[in-house]
């Protein structure tokens, strides 16, 4: 095998690629790896040498006996052939002097245009992946920004959205509120306005308890003072003993007995209704001398259908007028009522 000089080998050709040259060192290894298989491969022919191919025929000069055959009648026997002659030995090949080995072959110096052009390209190459990879970052960052922006205006959408639906609860809620508050103040007036009504019928009613009150009174006190002259007739009339007694008979009855009657026929009204005022129904009333009413008729109404009615329905019931401090029952007689007198 052949021997690798120092010039096949050469020690910067094997030196590590310098930093930024890829493309120069991979180069250099081809060459290297180029050069060690030429080698290798004029080694192997320089020690291979053709050998020449030499035949030969080999002839015996003895004739060989076969073996005995059986026993068989004579035959006659050829006469035997003289033998070949040998052939002449070959002359032995002279082998001729082994060449000697060429010299071995120095790799030329690098070419600095095509290393140079091979750094250009792998920093052309460098510098197209940095600025792809700037833009994809710049994409990437953009991308970002948009998703954010989308994001931050979705989030703006839905704050304006939550934002208007409480300010309609709001002014929703706002609106109830006055509506309450109006019809509150409304049934406030309606309510002031009911009791200002109210008072007011009180006060009229009031006023017109007060006009029958001073009315009954002041007719009361006219039957008193009536009552009083005819007492002080019948004081007049009583004479003396052979007074005939028409002046006496004639006479009206005694003070205390229309209080007398009331008693009698107030517990037979029946009266359950309210009535305003105290209006006074006037009946008068006709007696038999031991007292049966036998007759009625309404003098004066009271205003009040239902209050008349039970006036007259209580005289029918009460049936009998009592009897006067003189044992006598006057045959005709007019009684007031009022619904509010006890």
């Amino acid at each position: 095998m052949a021997t690798l000089t120092h010039a096949a080998l050469d020690p910067s050709s094997l030196a590590p690629p310098q930093q930024g040259g890829l493309l120069r060192s991979i180069g250099l290894a081809l060459v290297a790896h180029a050069l060690l298989i030429a080698a290798l491969t004029w080694g192997v022919n320089w020690k291979s040498q053709e050998t020449p191919a030499v035949e030969a025929e080999i002839w015996s000069s003895v004739r060989q006996q076969a073996a005995p055959r059986a026993v068989e009648p004579p035959a006659v026997q050829p006469e035997p052939q003289p033998p070949r002659p040998e052939p002449p030995k070959p002359e032995p090949k002279v082998e001729p002097p082994p060449t000697p080995p060429a010299p071995p072959k120095v790799a030329p110096p690098p070419d600095t245009s095509v290393r140079d052009a091979q750094i250009a390209l792998e920093r052309e190459k460098q510098e197209r992946e940095r600025k792809e990879r700037e833009r994809d970052l710049a994409e990437r960052r953009e991308q970002q920004k948009k998703a954010a922006a989308e994001k931050q205006r979705q989030e703006d959408l839905a704050e304006a959205k939550r934002e208007a639906q409480q300010k309609a609860e709001a002014q929703k809620k706002l609106e109830a509120q006055k509506k309450a508050e109006a019809q509150k103040k409304a049934d406030a007036e309606e309510r002031k306005a009911a009791e200002a009504a109210e008072a007011k019928r009180k006060q009229q009613q009031q006023q017109q308890q007060a006009a029958a009150k001073a009315a009954d009174e002041k007719a009361a006190e006219a039957r008193r003072q009536e009552n009083i002259r005819r007492m002080q007739g019948m004081a007049g009339a009583s004479g003396g003993p052979t007074a005939t007694g028409s002046a006496l008979q004639s006479s009206g009855p005694s003070a205390s007995y229309g209080a007398r009657v009331a008693a009698r026929v107030r517990p037979n009204i029946v009266f359950p209704d309210s009535v305003q005022g105290n209006p006074s129904a006037e009946v008068e009333v006709r007696s038999a001398p031991d007292g049966t009413i036998v007759g009625k008729r309404l003098v004066k109404s009271s205003g009040n259908k239902a209050w008349d009615d039970a006036v007259l329905r209580a005289i029918d019931k009460t049936e009998t007028m009592p009897r006067d401090t003189d044992g006598r029952v006057p045959s005709l007689m007019t009684i007031s009522f009022r619904p509010k007198d006890n």
